[in-house]
Parts: structure tokens; C-alpha cells; sequence
């Protein structure tokens, strides 16, 4: 039974024999369409089944044509190795220069030089043949592939390039299995009675009959109703395998080539920012200037955009830059991938390179953004995390997926390590910050707390949603939310009602009327139920009208007096005596006003005030013209 899974390019200049050499080795004739009959050229991609021994492979046939480019790019963008087709009788031609250097820009590292059409020429002639050929993979990353002389037509060279491909591929690590899967769509069709169905090479992850998927850009949720890989039924496919799915939940006008399906748990998402290294075609006719329009291609998608420098306004052939690309619609790509980038007019191949981030911002222009790329370009994961953590303050695992292109093991296998040394920090059930970002939370907060308590000493503490509104311009509402929280569950900060203070805060008179304000609160007591209003005692102590509000909530909250009325404050004290009083005067029996007169020393008004302010606070309650007590004062004074 296999269990590697490859995906074979043929790639080459029109007429070199792909299509040809594709039959010979897989007994298909991947040219499907009547026009390429017609025509002899291949038009659309082609594909094949070629097992080989251990090794379950597929052969993908690009076209050669200059015209196809685009569907040569779509073609090789998710390929393991290329087999280079080059023609005995013609050599090098300019396709095969351009299809070089397309796959030197889409990072395919492994390669095998096949010559066809072997028998057309003399023996004498190979020699010259390999010269031709050596020198125009010099530095390419064909140059040390194996070259294979072969004819689709008598088998010659057949076994010998079927040892060259088992040989190369022993020499590839497979796909990422365990991550999140993807698989960028280039073929899709209708089946009678069955409904849409996409084509695609997994990148990466696995997919399962029965899966619930995505459609990126546009976020459409399907379910795979049916697997097959090579035209055969299949519960499980994984990265590097061809696949067919039949999709329920859409139409075929829904879905089109460049669309990616992916695993609904959001691990990827769309993008029309990105941040790239470039390096620029050798033989680039003109620069490439500021704004550019370009054709980006990644995946199998091809999407118009223009093209952005932070360090200068052009860049000239062979020459490698950091910049960014803003597409004109959204497209999936991840950490590494690999594009190549084409002038839309004149059309030719501008240059390709790699994604550093998908998730790029509006940068300025300087040396300040260039060293932010280049940080990023060099960032190990920790970095990245660490990175994306001070960017957003505060993220989900899937944020991370999000902002950092690891895949889900790399994330979850660095976050262990991170958690564990400190560096981050879990917030509640689902999310995480750095802890350098919690200690600048917290200390803003800190901060804020201090002087909060310098400017209002009199108030029990700062609302807890206005201290998160306070610091909404330094960190975002939900991070200081989360680390208030945090901060009160381990008593590093009080709380009492709403409102949040420093463990260690009282509330206290304001240092510069400390004594007036006591002397106020004195004779406040010792008017007792003959007190002025409130107000009168602090404009005879000369206390600033703007604090009038202040300290009477202040002796409220902190239980140093009651309220009367609007106006009229008792003192604690006062108040205490007068309820003992006039407990002790009754015998705790039901009473009258008059009952109360007798024993307290006050005007009727005042009495009334004193008994109502009895019956609020549920110690007396008034039934008709008398009341009874419903709790005993030395249950209430403490």
C-alpha cells in the first residue's frame, strides 16, 4: 500500500512532448478538451494518476504555451517535483527559460530534466544537447537535477526516468498532515445527480467524508459529501493527495478556480494586504515602478493588485526588496507561501518570492518600516507570537493561527513553552497576552488608580467602566477589562459596588481641608436633631462649593452620617444615641410621634425627619398612627 503522497509537475516549452510523456508514463491522455484535440496543445492543466510503488503520485500536465502562463502558475503552485520537458531536436527555448524561472520563484526545490524525443536525434549530437541544457540551468535550481534522455513513443529512457522520480522524491519530506487543511481549487464541475464538485492538491491538513468546510474569500460553509482521489472512493484525504469532493451547500456559478476550501475552524482567513519579500525577474524589461499594477498569483488564484515600497519608487531586474501588495480582492495565503508577481502590460513575469506576513497594515514610508519587515521576515515562532501578541494585546488561539501563519501544532507546541516560562499569560477560558503587554496593562491601571485617589481622596474608588474608558486610547476595552478582573480575583485590587480601587486606599478627607472639614463634621454632632442644613456648615468653614457634592457622599458611603432630607444630614453618632434612646425610653413597644416627642429632645419637624429616616433604613416600620420596631438597635449599631 502507499503511504507517500507527491504531486509531479511536467512543465517545459510548448511542443516539447508533456502531454506525451504524461501517456507514457501513466497510460492517460491528460489533453481532455476537444480544442486541445484540434489543436495539439494543451490549454487547461491535465492530470494523472502514476503510482509508484510506495510512492501514490499525481502528474500535473501545465501548458507550455506562452498564453497559458497563468494556468502553468495555477498548475505548479501546489507541485512536490518538476519534471523539466525539454526537446532533443529544438533544446532550450524561451518558455523553458520562463518556466524556470517561475518555479524558482514558487520555491520548488526538486527537479529532473527530461529530454524528449531522444531517438530524432544522432548520438553524436547529446553531448551538445547537455551543453545547451547546462548552461541554461546554471544557478537555477535545476542545476544539479538528474538529466534523463527519453521517447515517449519507443520507451526509451522510460525505467531510467522512473528511477530518477522514485530516487528524487525519497529525498522529499511530505506535507504537513496534522495541519489545518487547505486546498486551493482549480477545477470545478457538476456532476448528474451529484452536484458541484471541486479538484484541488492538498496543501496541507486532511479532509473527511462528512467534514463541515469553507470557501474563502467568501466565508460559504459546505459539507463534503463524497471523497475520491484518482476517480476512487476514499474516507480520508491527506496533504500532497489529489482530490475530487463533492460539495453540498453550494452551486457551480458559487465557486470558481482560485477559490481555497478549508477547515471551518478559521485557521485561515482571506486577505488583501500582504507583506512579501520580491526578488525581480533577470531579464525584467522595465522597472517596476511605485503603485504598479501587477497580477498576483498564489495558489491557484490570479488576482489583480498594485504594488507598494517602503524604500524607494521602483526596482530595477535581480534585485530583491521587502514591500507589500494591496489586491484588489481578497485571497488566502499563509506564512511562506510562495507567488509570483506579472505585468498585466506589457505582460511578462515581474519576480516572485515568499509571504512574510498575509496580514499586512498600512506602513510608512522609511527605513522604520523596512527593519518592522525585515523583523518579521527573520522572526522565529516564538517571536512571531510574541509579536502578534504585542500588536493585538489580546488573542485567541485561532487569533494566533490568524496572525502568525504557524501552523497548529507549531502554535500549540510554542505555546506550552511560553505559558510555562511566562512569557504569556492565559485570560480566562480563551484567550492570551504577552506578559510584557499584562505588565503595561497593569500598570497603567495602577497608575490610573493612583491618581484618581489624589484627585477625588473623598470617593470610594474609580468606576470600573470608566478606568476601562480612561485607558481605551493605551489598550483595548477587552484586555483592561480582563486584567481588572484578574487583578481583583487575586486581591491585587479592591473593589466595592462598581467601583475599583488600590488594595491598600481608604477614602479620607483632602489633606489641604482635613481640619475644616473636621471641625464641620463636630458640630454637625454637636447640633444633634437641631443640625443646620449640611451645606451651612461648610460655607461657614469656607470649604470650596465644588467639594460641597463630595464629602456628603463621602459621610453617607463611609456610614459617618444619614440623611434627613435633601439638605439634612445627622451624625452617626447622633443618630445612635437618639435610636438607643429612644428604645430604651419605650421598652421597645409600638409608638406615636407624640410617644417619641416625649423622650427625644427635638422639633416635630426634625422628630419627623429622625422617625422616617427609621422606617427607610426597615428598623421601625409605621402602621397607621403608630410604629413598631422591626429589628433591635443593637442589631444595627456596630
Amino acid at each position: 500500500m502507499p503511504s507517500h503522497f507527491y504531486t509531479i509537475g511536467m512543465a517545459g516549452h510548448i511542443d516539447h512532448g508533456k502531454t506525451t510523456l504524461t501517456k507514457a508514463l501513466t497510460n492517460v491522455d491528460t489533453d481532455r478538451l476537444k480544442e486541445e484535440k484540434e489543436r495539439q496543445i494543451s490549454i487547461e492543466l491535465g492530470y494523472a494518476p502514476f503510482p509508484l510503488d510506495e510512492y501514490e503520485t499525481s502528474i500535473v500536465d501545465v501548458p507550455g504555451h506562452e498564453k497559458f502562463i497563468r494556468q502553468m502558475i495555477a498548475g505548479v503552485a501546489g507541485i512536490d517535483l518538476v519534471i523539466l520537458v525539454i526537446a532533443a531536436d529544438e533544446g532550450v527555448m524561451p518558455q523553458t527559460r520562463e518556466h524556470i524561472e517561475i518555479l524558482s520563484f514558487l520555491g520548488i526545490q526538486h527537479g529532473i530534466i527530461a529530454v524528449t524525443k531522444a531517438d530524432r536525434v544522432e548520438p553524436d549530437f547529446v553531448e551538445l544537447i547537455e551543453e545547451d541544457i547546462q548552461s541554461a540551468i546554471k544557478n537555477t535550481i535545476f542545476e544539479q537535477a538528474d538529466i534523463v534522455f527519453v521517447d515517449s513513443v519507443t520507451g526509451t529512457g522510460l525505467p531510467a526516468l522512473r528511477a530518477a522520480i522514485k530516487q528524487e522524491l525519497s529525498k522529499i519530506p511530505e506535507r504537513n498532515a496534522k495541519g489545518s487543511f487547505r486546498l486551493p481549487i482549480d477545477q470545478v464541475f457538476t456532476v448528474q445527480g451529484h452536484g458541484t464538485v471541486v479538484r484541488g492538491t492538498i496543501y496541507e491538513g486532511t479532509v473527511q467524508t462528512g467534514d463541515i468546510l469553507t470557501v474563502l474569500p467568501y466565508k460559504t460553509s459546505v459539507k463534503a459529501r463524497e471523497v475520491q482521489v484518482h476517480n476512487q472512493q476514499k474516507n480520508i484525504a491527506i496533504a500532497g493527495q489529489r482530490v475530487a469532493i463533492n460539495l453540498s451547500g453550494l452551486s457551480k456559478e458559487e465557486i470558481k478556480r482560485g477559490d481555497v476550501l478549508v477547515a471551518s475552524s478559521g485557521s485561515f482567513q482571506p486577505t488583501d494586504t500582504i507583506d512579501i519579500s520580491l526578488t525581480t525577474a533577470q531579464d525584467l524589461r522595465l522597472p517596476l515602478k511605485q503603485r504598479a499594477p501587477i497580477k498576483f498569483h498564489s495558489g491557484t488564484a490570479e488576482v489583480m493588485g498594485k504594488i507598494i515600497f517602503f524604500d524607494r519608487n521602483e526596482v530595477n531586474k535581480s534585485e530583491e526588496v521587502l514591500c507589500q501588495i494591496r489586491l484588489d480582492e481578497p485571497v488566502v495565503v499563509g506564512r511562506g507561501d510562495r507567488y509570483v508577481l506579472r505585468r498585466p502590460s506589457p505582460v511578462e513575469t515581474i519576480g516572485g518570492g515568499w509571504v512574510i506576513d498575509p496580514f499586512g497594515e498600512k506602513y510608512r514610508f522609511g527605513v522604520k518600516t523596512i527593519q518592522k519587515l525585515e523583523r518579521k521576515r527573520e522572526g522565529s515562532p516564538e517571536e512571531r507570537i510574541l509579536d502578534a501578541l504585542h500588536a493585538h494585546q489580546l488573542a485567541t488561539k485561532s487569533d494566533l493561527l490568524h496572525f502568525t501563519s504557524l501552523h497548529v501544532d507549531s502554535l500549540e507546541e510554542m505555546m506550552v513553552l511560553l505559558i510555562r516560562d511566562k512569557k504569556v499569560l492565559t485570560m480566562g477560558a480563551d484567550f492570551f497576552v504577552s506578559e510584557v503587554v499584562y505588565e503595561e496593562a497593569r500598570n497603567e491601571i495602577l497608575e490610573q488608580l493612583r491618581r484618581y485617589h489624589e484627585t477625588f481622596p473623598l470617593r470610594a474608588g474609580m468606576n470600573k467602566a470608566e478606568c476601562i474608558q480612561a485607558l481605551d486610547k493605551k489598550k483595548t476595552k477587552k484586555l483592561t477589562e480582563m486584567v481588572i478582573d484578574k487583578e481583583l480575583e487575586q486581591g491585587l485590587l479592591a473593589k466595592k459596588k462598581q467601583y475599583i480601587s488600590l488594595p491598600e486606599f481608604e477614602p479620607h478627607f483632602p489633606n489641604q481641608w482635613k481640619n475644616r472639614l473636621e471641625k464641620a463634621l463636630e458640630r454637625l454632632k454637636d447640633d444633634g436633631l437641631g443640625a443646620q442644613t449640611w451645606d451651612q456648615y461648610l460655607i461657614d468653614e469656607k470649604i470650596p462649593e465644588k467639594l460641597y457634592l463630595e464629602v456628603k457622599h463621602y459621610l453617607l458611603d463611609n456610614g459617618l452620617a444619614y440623611p434627613l432630607d435633601e439638605k439634612h444630614l445627622i451624625h452617626r453618632d447622633v443618630f445612635e444615641s437618639q435610636l438607643m434612646k429612644l428604645y430604651n425610653g419605650i421598652n421597645g413597644l409600638a409608638f406615636s410621634v407624640q410617644d417619641a416627642k416625649a423622650i427625644l429632645d427635638a422639633s416635630r419637624k426634625n422628630l419627623i425627619l429622625f422617625l422616617e429616616l427609621l422606617d427607610q433604613l426597615q428598623i421601625t416600620q409605621r402602621t397607621d398612627e403608630k410604629r413598631k420596631w422591626l429589628r433591635e438597635p443593637d442589631s444595627i449599631i456596630i
